[in-house]
Parts: structure tokens; sequence; C-alpha cells
């Protein structure tokens, strides 16, 4: 049996796919359904069972010899969240502790990082601790458990990769409200609309968007070839500007434009104005795949969202 936390959200339910896709059909889906849209993204997805992210710890005493893998991808993802008991909680002590029992099992563990654990990136986006000072609770909370991992690490006698996602975008992103992709976000305004709206000095806002389909697959690369222990970036080491992004997209709505909005103030201060993956650490590793280019990303995406709304059928 594969364990996929998260299973029902966005990378998590590309990557049961993309076990699906492999031959594997025995996942346990763990994820909160609280937000009962997300069951979108299971439709078309096999596995042999789900449970409640609440009865998690419950139902590990009961799996004991029986996993082999655990993709731990649930999170609150939330950059926004400003309840630090809550982060310490879900995203720190449970990773924490279901690290811990793959320890105990010998099961390989790879689990969500993120890069706003490097905040501005002002010294660099390279996994070592000299580039990584987070900027909101939600990168805090990333940031607590690589530190945790790198100090423990000496006694893991099971594999552990942690992944640190640059800007993720693709299909299955639909229940994410405020945290969607600005590709999902652009596409809708431009398509019900006709009008992107985007920041004041959007020109200068860089990142590295990266497809939810090459987090799936580096995800399964390490899986089947990574030992020991290391964090690693996940991102196509390429930096493109919000503007880049919107003028990509209006080239598919003959007659739309774009205009600019001021800068929200409760983001200042919290925003990372810039994102690229330092890629050594992963090439290092043995990992030779190459990302799909911003162009490429998109038009794969806006088939979906064209055809569907974003989600696989």
């Amino acid at each position: 049996m594969i364990l996929v936390t998260g299973g029902a959200g966005f990378i998590g339910s590309n990557l049961v796919r993309g076990l699906n896709r492999r031959g594997f059909d025995d996942i346990l889906v763990v994820d909160n359904l609280k937000n009962v849209d997300k069951h979108r993204n299971l439709n078309r997805l096999r596995f042999s069972d789900i449970a409640d992210k609440a009865d998690l710890t419950a139902l590990l005493s009961k799996l004991s010899g029986k996993v082999e893998a655990v993709f731990h991808q649930g999170a609150c993802s939330a950059t926004t969240e400003t309840d630090g008991t809550y982060l310490l909680h879900n995203n720190y002590e449970t990773t924490r502790d279901l690290c811990l029992w793959c320890q105990r099992e010998n099961v390989p563990f790879l689990y969500a990082s993120s890069a706003s654990t490097y905040g501005e990136g002002l010294d660099g986006f390279r996994e070592e601790e000299a580039c990584e000072w987070p900027i909101n609770g939600y990168a805090w909370s990333k940031f607590a458990f690589d530190q945790w991992a790198r100090r423990n690490a000496g006694s893991f006698k099971a594999p552990v990769a942690g992944l640190r996602w640059f800007n993720v975008y693709g299909p299955q992103e639909n229940h994410k409200g405020g945290m969607v992709s600005p590709i999902f976000r652009f596409h809708g305004q431009l398509r019900d609309e006709g009008v992107l709206k985007l920041f004041e000095g959007s020109d200068a806002f860089r990142r590295d968007f990266v497809h939810v389909d090459d987090c799936v697959e580096v995800n399964l690369w390490l899986w089947e070839n990574f030992r020991g222990f290391e964090v690693f970036n996940v991102g196509t080491g390429v930096d493109r500007s919000f503007l880049d992004v919107g003028q990509i997209l209006s080239k598919r709505f003959p007659g739309s434009r774009i205009e600019t909005i001021p800068f929200p103030d409760h983001l200042r201060g919290k925003y990372q104005a810039f994102t690229r993956a330092d890629l050594a650490r992963l090439r290092a590793a043995g990992y030779g795949r190459e990302f799909l280019s911003l162009e490429e990303g998109i038009e794969s995406y806006c088939r979906i969202l064209d055809a569907t709304g974003g989600w696989y059928r």
C-alpha cells in the first residue's frame, strides 16, 4: 500500500494520478474533505481506501508492515494563515510524527517543503540555511520541519526527501480559493471578463513557475532512485514575470486587454517578488529530465481548463 496525505488536494491528487498511470492502485488517500468540492479531484482516480486526516494517528497503528511509501502532501498551504498554533500542529508536528513512524517502519518518506522558506531570496535559492529566511507563518512551519529533519538525519534508516515546490500550477487546483495559481486566476478573468487585472509592477515580479506534472515526476523518481536524506528544490530554474504569464494567456483570448491595479497593502512585506530554483542538488542526485517551459505548461493546462474547467475527466 502507498499512503498519500493531501491526496484529494492539488499536488496530492496529481500524484495519485501519476501512481495510477504507473499501475499503482493500492493507495490510501488521507485528506480533510471539509471542502467537499475537493471530491472532484478524486473522480477519475483509483485508490483502495480513503480516510480523514483527523484519524491518521489512530490509523497508523493498524498499518504496520503494510505501507511501502508515504507521500506527504497534506498541510495548510495558505501563506496568509495567521494562526501560528494551527500551523505548528498541522504543518510541523504532524509531519514530524509521520516521519518518525516511517523510520520505525523503514518506509521511504517524501514530503512537501516549500520555496517560501527562502523568503525574499536575497541570499539565493540554494537548499542551505544561509539562504533561508521565512517571511510568513506558513513558510516558517515548513522551514521548522526541514530544520528538524536536518538535525535528526543521522538517525534515519529509511529515505527522507523534502521537495521545495516553487510556484506550482496545473489541473485540479480549483478548490484552493485565494491560493490558486496566477495561471488559473488569469485564465478565469480573461475568459469571463476579457480583462486581466495585474498588480502594478508585475513586469518586475518574477517567479519560477513549474507545472504539476513535473512535480509528480520528481516525486516518483526520488522514490524509485534516492536513498538517504536531502531537501531538493523543484522548479524549472527559470524565472518569468507575471506580465509574461498574462501576455501568454491573453493571446488565447482575442480582443482581451491587460489593466493594472494597486498592489494590496496586506501583502506588503509578505510577498515574494522573485524566485528561481537552483537545481544543482537535484541534478547532482541524478534527475536529468527537462522541465516544461512556461509556454508548454500553460498550453497543456489551458487545454484542460477550456475542456473541463480544470479537472481531469
